[in-house]
């Protein structure tokens, strides 16, 4: 479970990172206000830009965690520029990096409950959340981040989503 997760989700978090760093320097140069990359949207009833890079964030250090028997650390959301957007994908990147290998062990069948005590709480093996939940909404919110920074003309492409592996 632990090279199924971390691994992944640390070749995503280092390609989002570098997908601001480049619309960082595409705003610099352009002269362009980066706060209209940062709330950009393709449609005004989705999240701008700076929510889906939170998000990510979000199930990065989640799904590793609950995968390995730890707790969640909880982020504030208080993120307004790139620079601490990349701060936050760094954080993350430095939690699930000090998750214990051995803590996934078993990890496939570990109960994980989602929306606890709710009328839309579920209960899935490790195995589901990991492959049929957790994974699909972290690749949906890095893509959504993709889309936006191409659809704003940074000049990015599939190698830039793909990172290093």
């Amino acid at each position: 479970m632990h090279a199924a997760s971390v691994p992944v989700f640390k070749q995503f978090l280092a390609s989002l990172d570098a997908l601001l760093a480049k619309a960082t320097q595409h705003a610099a140069e352009r002269k362009i206000d980066p706060e209209a990359l940062l709330q950009a949207r393709l449609f005004p009833d989705m999240f701008p830009l700076l929510r889906q890079v939170q998000i990510a964030c979000d199930f990065a250090k989640s799904v590793p965690a609950r995968l390995a028997g730890a707790d969640v650390p909880s982020y504030e959301d208080s993120e307004r520029d790139f620079d601490q957007l990349r701060a936050r994908i760094a954080r993350t990147i430095a939690f699930i990096d000090g998750l214990p290998t051995a803590g996934f062990e078993g990890g496939e069948q570990r109960e994980i409950v989602l929306r606890p005590g709710t009328p839309k709480e579920r209960k899935l093996d490790g195995r589901t959340y990991l492959l049929h939940y957790g994974l699909p909404q972290f690749f949906f919110h890095v893509t959504t981040a993709y889309d936006l920074l191409r659809h704003n003309g940074i000049e990015v492409g599939k190698k830039d989503y793909m990172g290093a592996y």
